[in-house]
């Protein structure tokens, strides 16, 4: 066991953390930034990236989150490979206990927790993830073009990736488990006049297939829930837009949380909670885009934001 102090502690380790741990750094106020049990975040199980600035070329989710780290490493911010288990907001300086048994003694924290996407957890998802599966459309529809996919879902959320792959891919096939779809009326509207979309009513996914060389999706086995009937759909993609679940779990006793469970802040576009000192960036926070750009901006300012924060403690 041991005991560490800082002026700030970033708990997660995805673009908006390693970007808080970056501007921090270069304040000159000695972050330590925890990795969680995830390094990297959700983008290390993102193929190919290529609407990230500054790269001419795809890069993976893993060399980008790589990368973030190093940089982050090279400005002089402390990181460790720790999982945050128990936090306490209620004193000043705050404290922070992890699953290692050390303590970790903080003037300000920044939470960059992110959030999970809801998987469908069938045979074949997590052997094609990145390579076929996507829970982001925005970020891997471009590699769809001319190609036929399936998105997953019935919610707001797959009936925005289905209109916006219609705009890339030949055909978009809507894959949904009831009769009707739960998404707002105008997008069901527009679902329900678009050309291109196709949807599947009463249907779950029971496993995908695909190849090994090169990794990519090939087929999936449906399932009609009214008459049990199996079938083989041909598709060279699947996204899955079931929602995600924010990783707050381990906050819910100490910070305001919406309904949904993600981090409230004091107005949109601010990174600050309820209780002076503690900060909220990235997919913690809700909103409708998950982006890792946006995730990264989110991270620089909550850092900005705790910056001048620590500054008036003084």
């Amino acid at each position: 066991m041991a005991e560490y102090k800082t002026k700030i502690l970033i708990i997660g380790s995805g673009p908006a953390g390693y970007t808080a741990g970056i501007y921090a750094a270069r304040a000159g106020l000695k972050p330590i930034l925890i990795s969680g049990n995830q390094p990297g975040g959700q983008l290390t199980t993102t193929g190919n990236i290529e609407n990230y600035p500054g790269f001419a070329t795809s890069v993976s989710g893993q060399s980008l989150m790589d990368s973030m780290r190093q940089q982050a490493l090279a400005v002089g911010c402390q990181i460790i490979n720790d999982t945050i288990a128990e936090v306490d907001f209620e004193q000043k300086p705050f404290l922070c206990s992890s699953e290692k048994y050390h303590q970790y003694i903080s003037d300000a924290v920044i939470i960059a927790t992110g959030a999970s996407t809801k998987w469908l957890n069938v045979a074949g998802e997590d052997k094609f993830k990145g390579w076929g599966v996507s829970s982001c459309a925005t970020c891997d529809g471009f590699f769809y073009r001319g190609k036929c996919v399936a998105v997953v879902g019935g919610g707001n959320s797959a009936a925005e990736e289905a209109l916006f792959l219609a705009n890339l891919a030949s055909q978009v096939i809507l894959i949904h488990r009831r009769d009707s779809l739960r998404a707002d009326k105008i997008l069901q509207d527009r679902i329900l006049k678009h050309p291109k979309i196709h949807i599947l009513w009463n249907t779950v996914i029971e496993e995908i297939f695909g190849h090994d060389n090169p990794k990519s999706v090939a087929a999936l086995k449906v399932k009609n829930v009214k008459n049990d009937v199996l079938s083989t759909l041909s598709v060279d993609g699947v996204f899955v837009a079931i929602g995600h679940t924010p990783n707050t779990s381990l906050f819910k006793s100490q910070i305001l949380l919406d309904n949904q469970g993600y981090i409230k802040t004091q107005a949109a576009g601010s990174c600050l909670t309820n209780i002076a000192g503690i900060f909220a960036a990235g997919d913690v926070i809700s909103g409708n885009f998950k982006q890792a750009v946006l995730a990264a901006g989110s991270g620089c300012m909550a850092c900005l934001e705790a910056e001048k924060y620590l500054a008036n403690l003084k």
